[in-house]
């Protein structure tokens, strides 16, 4: 297997960027669109377990566009082959400080790169600092 070719680094890069872009101006259906439109899906937020397309879509249509703003601290991009990518992102939200954390695990589809699993986590610092 062939880890990080850097053509397909780049495609997953661009991918991971659109969908931050997506993310930080509410493009509801870009978000959906680069979720891959299958039961199978699956995004596990700060507070919500989403099973299928449809259902992350639904929370995307329902949930408050307030505190999006976010400053990625660190990210990292590593793909499997020509087809599986994985982005790990660390980041500070704008307004409130929290920091988080994300992962997406991309694959490419007949429609392009699509997100199949999702996962969105807050940091505790306190607790992580003891």
């Amino acid at each position: 297997m062939e880890v990080n070719l850097p053509e397909i680094v780049a495609e997953v890069t661009a991918q991971f960027e659109r969908y931050e872009t997506a993310f930080l101006s509410n493009d509801v259906a870009a978000l959906d669109e680069l979720f891959w439109n299958d039961r199978l899906a699956v995004r596990y937020g700060a507070a919500e377990n989403l099973y299928s397309h449809e259902a992350i879509a639904r929370f995307r249509g329902q949930r408050s566009a307030d505190d999006l703003d976010r400053e990625i601290l660190y990210s990292l991009v590593t793909t499997f082959g020509r087809d599986v990518g994985v982005t790990s992102a660390e980041f500070r939200r704008t307004k409130s400080g929290v920091t988080g954390r994300q992962s997406q695990t991309w694959v490419r589809t007949d429609d392009g790169w699509r997100i199949v699993t999702a996962h969105v986590s807050q940091l505790d610092l306190q607790a992580a600092v003891r």
